[in-house]
């Protein structure tokens, strides 16, 4: 599957791409469910997230478990993804994202580190923020959407910068490192809202069923 984007009568060269989608939280704001397996017009937010990541031609996926390891497993094992359990969720994002890092195993030149929880994410927009990587200055490592002001997600890292972080043998605090190192960071500026949009609140289910007209159903069973 080719990745090639033509630009000026060149061509970008194929690269590898990984993704590290966040599946591990409590979701304690929306009453302790876990928020991958909200359902969208009945297909649970994880699997939307699988096939957008198949669409855009994510080579290697990792998703990371937690407290509701024992229904998002499941949710994923048709899917050619590792899954991995991170054993101590209530230690923040920032164990999860180095626990998916470590469990990517080919060589990469960038990896998209996702959350689980972005109903209206797309392939297409997979693909625009991948494009953006791929057109960056060269002095820059770090690709995030930006929204009307807003920093959105996924945020795309490059895969030396992953190796040079992982070698570092400590937690990876994505949003602390971005902003301690602005001269790496290019932003993809775009009206494109999905990227911003994700559900951690009753509200924001509210909300989101307002705009789109579409219900979004909560999972029929939880474990805690």
């Amino acid at each position: 599957m080719g990745c090639l984007l033509k630009q000026g009568g060149g061509l970008y060269a194929r690269l590898r791409v990984g993704a590290v989608l966040l599946a591990a939280g409590e979701g304690s704001r929306l009453g302790k469910v876990p928020k991958c397996l909200l359902s969208l017009q009945g297909v649970p937010l994880i699997k939307r997230h699988m096939i957008a990541l198949s669409g855009a031609g994510v080579d290697e996926v990792v998703v990371v478990t937690g407290y509701y390891h024992a229904e998002v497993g499941p949710a994923v094992e048709s899917f050619p993804v590792t899954v991995v359990r991170n054993p101590a969720p209530e230690e923040g994002q920032q164990s999860s994202v180095r626990q998916g890092l470590e469990a990517l195993t080919n060589t990469l030149d960038l990896v998209l580190i996702m959350l689980a929880d972005q109903p209206l994410l797309t392939a297409d927009d997979l693909t625009e923020l991948i494009s953006a990587f791929k057109k960056r200055p060269p002095e820059t490592s770090i690709v995030y959407p930006e929204v009307q002001g807003q920093r959105g997600n996924p945020v795309i890292f490059s895969g030396e910068l992953i190796s040079q972080l992982l070698a570092a043998d400590k937690k990876i605090a994505c949003r602390k490192f971005i902003d301690d190192n602005p001269a790496l960071v290019h932003k993809l500026i775009t009206d494109n809202d999905h990227f911003v949009l994700d559900i951690d609140t009753p509200e924001d289910v509210a909300a989101f069923e307002k705009r789109t007209g579409w219900l979004l159903a909560l999972p029929v069973t939880h474990s805690g």
